[in-house]
């Protein structure tokens, strides 16, 4: 099944200058394909409130794009467009804690990341158990050393905090802290999914490089002492 073109279209969007839903109008369209991951689709589209231009992306699902915009530029802080190495349920998550913080939901936002943290001890193989199933869980992961000691205290600060979010209380949730959850919260995901691969990618190459290096002058001193 041909994916749809969605130029001339209306596609809902946060707007970061209307810093809210707002629609736009998809102007042009390209297709970007990768080797590495899957074809993504952009977007370059007018938000029809403000009339400032902005540029959209989606994923790909197989047999069509996935029909939730994000807005990768103009670059607000809550439109950092997530790696696609990062598991889409866990990006979804995140993305509605920036949704939820974009129109100034600041304890939905962060009770979403705490959800998004359920997700990534979940999605690494741990499992709830005991009295306070995502303390014992994030535990899980820094035994695992999956995380280190800075990582873990960041996490379980943003359990507590999002902890706080779902009870009803007087504690009040500010702007402040949501913005720093949501910071906090994307280090992590960049942290377990993208740097971790990254540097293991890198540690492969440098091996394979020294170990051609080592045959490379083991080959050498043979010849020096073949020629003595």
């Amino acid at each position: 099944m041909a994916r749809r073109d969605p130029k001339g279209e209306d596609i809902l969007v946060n707007c970061p200058k209307c810093l809210g839903p707002t629609i736009a109008r998809v102007e042009a369209t390209m297709v970007h394909e990768d080797f590495h991951q899957l074809p993504s689709l952009y977007e370059l589209s007018r938000c029809t409130k403000c009339g400032d231009p902005l540029l959209a992306w989606e994923e790909d699902l197989g047999d069509r794009w996935d029909g939730e915009p994000m807005v990768v530029w103009p670059s607000a802080r809550e439109q950092r467009a997530l790696s696609p190495k990062i598991p889409h349920q866990l990006r979804q998550a995140h993305e509605e804690a920036r949704k939820c913080f974009s129109v100034k939901a600041y304890t939905a936002a962060v009770v979403m990341v705490r959800r998004t943290l359920e997700g990534v001890c979940k999605d690494q193989g741990v499992q709830q158990s005991g009295r306070a199933p995502l303390f014992q869980m994030l535990q899980s992961l820094k035994s695992a050393g999956k995380i280190d000691g800075r990582l873990f205290e960041w996490a379980q600060a943003l359990r507590v905090l999002g902890n706080e979010g779902a009870h009803f209380t007087e504690a009040e949730v500010t702007r402040e802290d949501a913005s720093d959850s949501i910071d906090l919260a994307e280090a992590l995901l960049d942290y377990l999914y993208v740097l971790s691969a990254q540097f293991d990618e890198f540690k492969a190459r440098r091996g394979g490089t020294q170990k051609q290096e080592t045959a490379e002058a083991s080959d050498g001193a043979v010849k020096d002492a073949s020629s003595t």
